[in-house]
């Protein structure tokens, strides 16, 4: 019998907290930030994440029956058509969320965003076009914050060029990674932190350019140790340990994005958000696995 924490579990609940700040950077660079019905948006990001991520253990039932057999569909305790099932209901209530939090334009991101996450979980992922797929469903999930504003492109960028390294780097999860993997994640990070500077908000404050440096350095901080000690030891261990690490940096880059903006309030909330992360990693793990990061 499925129960609550089985489905939790398929859909890494605590993991979708480093999708809250997606739309947040995109809002902030495209309007200054989300308007009323806005707020809706980054829960329309986490339905479609977690979506995606039931959508993942459905796509790779056979492979986890292998390599990770704990999970909650190999295991038995959620059945492929329930997870389906699952995964086909977060993602229409992902898309009702972004038409009622940002109109027909959110919508317009919306529904490319649910298909980018089917295609990546369905037929990319284990190609190499994998990374630029997972990639583009991150830098589609700022613009969903922006309505498809072009002023949001830097952000979705920085986001995206991060995902391309994460997920690049996960390829060495089971069998351990190669030194192309690792050093795409080291200059993806680099490239990164150096699109916060390209963010340029209406009003450029002093104190906005310190807070965005600021969550520059955090994010390289939470980023690089885990990747440059899978660079010089690419065993599987060490990969999946880079690996959850940069699940996790994401969100110091988004406060970065959303500070660069002017929003200093939001990105001390997503900073909070990183240290509750990091105080559940020393628990227990946040995502793990490839397409963890959807």
């Amino acid at each position: 019998m499925t129960t609550a924490a089985d489905v939790l579990e398929l859909v890494r609940a605590p993991a979708a907290l480093t999708v809250l700040g997606d739309t947040a950077a995109g809002a902030q660079a495209a309007a200054g930030g989300f308007t009323r019905r806005g707020w809706l948006l980054p829960l329309a990001s986490v339905a479609i994440y977690s979506g995606g991520m039931a959508l993942n253990d459905w796509a790779d039932r056979d492979v986890d029956a292998e390599e990770r057999p704990e999970r909650p569909i190999p295991s038995g305790r959620v059945s492929p058509r329930r997870a389906l099932a699952i995964a086909a209901g977060l993602g229409t209530i992902g898309l009702a969320l972004a038409a009622a939090g940002g109109g027909r334009r959110g919508l317009a991101v919306a529904v490319p965003l649910v298909a980018s996450v089917v295609a990546y979980d369905v037929v990319a992922k284990p190609t190499a076009a994998g990374p630029l797929a997972m990639a583009a469903c991150r830098g589609l999930d700022v613009l969903l914050g922006a309505g498809g504003s072009p002023r949001a492109l830097p952000a979705a960028l920085a986001v995206a060029v991060h995902t391309l390294g994460v997920t690049a780097l996960s390829r060495g999860e089971v069998h351990g990674g190669t030194a192309a993997d690792t050093g795409l994640a080291l200059v993806a990070t680099g490239a990164a932190a150096a699109a916060v500077d390209a963010v340029s908000p209406s009003v450029q404050t002093p104190v906005a350019r310190i807070a965005g440096a600021a969550g520059s350095t955090a994010y390289l901080a939470a980023a690089l140790p885990g990747q440059l000690a899978a660079a010089e030891d690419p065993s599987p261990a060490r990969v999946r340990d880079a690996t959850r690490a940069g699940i996790g940096s994401v969100v110091p880059l988004q406060a970065a994005l959303v500070a660069r903006g002017g929003g200093l309030a939001v990105a001390v909330g997503l900073m909070a958000v990183h240290a509750t992360i990091r105080l559940r990693g020393r628990k227990g793990r946040v995502g793990q696995g490839q397409g963890d990061i959807t």
